[in-house]
């Protein structure tokens, strides 16, 4: 019923019955109209909503109230697009209704009042009205992606498209659940990261689901999130490859069962690789390696590195090498800094390289050990277990 009208449906079509059958009836007299005209009882209830019935670009902060004069409120709804409730608060007399939450942007919305006069008679009114788009606004991007089967040490990692100012706030937002529960902590590096990961690697099966509840949160000064989205992943076999640099080894462990020693060369004495734990992110095939990328000049520039599993955001990789001397694998380290292992040149499946690559996911784990070189920082790549459970925690913004 439009806002204008108060008539009820009821009172009207009875009246239109009697009528109906007074005419049927064949009864004398009259001048056949038998009281037709008569118009039918109006309530004395006047109702007043805001915003108006077809208001655009109202912020989201306006007030959303109802007022009726001469009669006291029975009923007020308002719903957003996928008719989800706002709750509101009623005055004590009845008079008002005033809306508890600000509201969603770029939204439609629909409000709806009954009101009752002293007689018994109701009034309605509707309104429907949106919402203003913001002017800025950030998104979390989000690893790993839905729908997708992880190694165990894959943590759930958002990067925000802009800086986040109330860590708080957003990090009430978001929240990463596991099926069987596990404790989950997030930690933020910088303020534009905000990793989630449990204590211990995930166990093999378990179902994981980050919840985003980013939309409308201010993350900064003027800038709300957009998003309300779930993202589900399961946790497969665990496959934990165990480098060992001064053996020039590396063993690989799959649900705890060594499958295979396979023998590697890391970083030489001037590029040596990493230590630490550390999370595969990314595979190719092929890819190109050239030393300008990572900051070491013209050193070298291969244009088809095999087997390439990413380790590291600064360019850490294990991969298959066909230009070294074989005799190198299992018995020194020669690279500048990543793990390299045999293969050929197009890559071989059949190469030890080949072999890793056609068993590793990512999300897999790489723990290399050395008598030598720097520990991988935690937020270099998905490098999260390199800080115990204690620092771990204390890098929530909430406690």
């Amino acid at each position: 019923m439009r806002a204008a009208g108060r008539l009820w449906a009821r009172r009207a079509a009875t009246a239109a019955a009697l009528a109906l059958l007074a005419g049927c009836s064949g009864g004398g007299g009259g001048d056949g109209r038998a009281g037709g005209d008569a118009a039918p009882p109006v309530s004395r209830a006047q109702l007043a909503l805001r915003p108006g019935d077809g208001a655009q670009d109202v912020p989201v902060d306006a007030p959303v109230r109802v007022e009726a004069a001469g009669g006291r409120l029975l009923t007020v709804r308002l719903a957003d697009d996928r008719g989800a409730p706002v709750p509101g608060t009623l005055s004590a007399d009845r008079t008002a209704w005033t809306a508890d939450h600000r509201l969603a942007t770029a939204t439609a919305y629909t409000l709806d009042a009954v009101a009752e006069d002293a007689g018994g008679l109701r009034a309605v009114q509707h309104a429907g009205f949106t919402t203003v788009a913001p002017e800025h606004t950030f998104v979390g991007f989000f690893t790993p992606e839905d729908g997708s089967t992880v190694g165990v040490g894959m943590p759930v990692s958002l990067r925000f498209s802009h800086p986040i100012a109330d860590r708080a706030a957003v990090e009430r937002a978001v929240a990463v659940v596991s099926d069987p529960p596990l404790e989950i902590a997030p930690h933020w590096f910088g303020d534009q990261r905000l990793d989630f990961r449990p204590r211990e690697y995930w166990p093999s099966g378990t179902r994981v689901t980050l919840l985003l509840r980013l939309k409308d949160v201010e993350g900064a000064p003027g800038y709300l999130g957009t998003q309300d989205k779930d993202v589900h992943f399961t946790v497969g076999r665990s496959l934990v490859a165990a480098v060992d640099l001064d053996a020039h080894t590396m063993t690989v462990r799959r649900d705890g069962r060594v499958l295979r020693t396979l023998p590697v060369s890391g970083g030489g004495p001037e590029h040596s690789t990493y230590l630490g734990t550390m999370v595969v992110s990314e595979r190719f095939e092929v890819t190109r390696m050239n030393s300008r990328t990572v900051g070491l000049g013209d050193e070298y520039d291969i244009k088809d590195v095999p087997h390439a599993l990413r380790l590291t955001a600064s360019g850490t990789f294990v991969h298959g090498n066909y230009w070294t001397d074989p005799a190198v694998f299992g018995a020194a380290n020669t690279s500048h800094g990543c793990i390299g292992l045999p293969d050929a040149k197009g890559g071989s499946d059949d190469s030890p390289a080949g072999w890793l690559y056609r068993h590793t996911a990512v999300g897999d784990v790489v723990e290399v050990r050395g008598s030598r070189g720097e520990r991988v920082a935690p937020d270099n790549g998905l490098s999260d277990w390199n800080l115990d459970w204690a620092r771990w925690r204390a890098g929530g913004a909430v406690h």
